[in-house]
């Protein structure tokens, strides 16, 4: 089964879109928890939100060389299997995403749970292997194994995976809708008066921030905010740089 390089990189690009599910929706959307939570001397939101946009910009690398390397297959003219052949190994990648995701990242290393907030955080983790792991990994086991052979049709499905990936990693990037101030997390060891320095010198108002200001939320436009990397800004909402995490931090 895994001698097609279809399928080994059709497993890939399901493991990516199991990351990117889990990073869009639980971190950024429910806003459950971040990628290192339950880190000691890792409180600082700074830290955690931009290890969520590593977290992120590692998918991205592993999504690319999915589509890379169907690409390549592709060009060599290796024969492309069925489209639910393909679909199942998609799926077989997603949930091995979230298994080794419950195993590692919840129970061996413990750097953070699916819900912090819950009074029983391993019913969380169990249903969210359950739904999204084990019952994957059956489902796409079975599409690999009894697939109808349709020719071509693994060309329209790696198309649509494209494109889905595509739109994953656009709303990674998106600020919320009707956002009208901008979050800015400054590179740490920035003070004060630089971060005022940061904010006259785009014309941005200070609406908000926190006790070091290493966290601020501004007025600014939209124009502006690209100059705020030129003054200590590590991240900025409303810009290709971690927007997503950024702007739907809950600050």
């Amino acid at each position: 089964m895994w001698k097609s390089p279809w399928l080994r990189w059709g497993a890939a690009l399901g493991f990516a879109l199991g990351g990117f599910f889990d990073g869009i929706l639980l971190h950024q959307i429910l806003q459950w928890h971040h990628l290192l939570s339950l880190v000691r001397g890792l409180d600082d939101l700074r830290v955690q939100v931009l290890w969520d946009g590593y977290f992120h910009a590692l998918m991205y690398v592993i999504a690319v060389a999915g589509l890379w390397g169907m690409w390549r297959a592709r060009r060599r003219g290796v024969q492309a299997p069925p489209a639910a052949v393909l679909a199942g190994m998609l799926m077989l990648g997603f949930g091995t995403w979230h298994l080794i995701d419950a195993v590692l990242s919840h129970w061996i290393l413990g750097i953070h749970r699916i819900r912090l907030d819950s009074p029983q955080p391993l019913a969380w983790d169990l249903a969210w292997l359950a739904i999204f792991g084990l019952a994957p990994l059956f489902a796409g086991r079975v599409l690999v194994r009894q697939g109808p052979a349709r020719p071509g049709g693994a060309a329209a499905a790696l198309c649509l995976v494209g494109a889905l990936t595509g739109a994953a990693g656009a709303w990674a990037l998106r600020e919320p809708p009707g956002q009208r101030f901008t979050t800015v997390v400054f590179a740490p060891g920035t003070g004060a008066a630089q971060v005022f320095r940061a904010l006259d010198a785009t014309g941005a108002r200070l609406v908000w921030s926190d006790r070091k200001m290493g966290v601020v939320v501004v007025d600014v436009a939209p124009g502006e905010r690209w100059r705020l990397y030129r003054h200590g800004a590590l991240l900025v909402g409303g810009t290709v740089l971690g927007a997503g995490c950024v702007s739907a931090s809950g600050v």
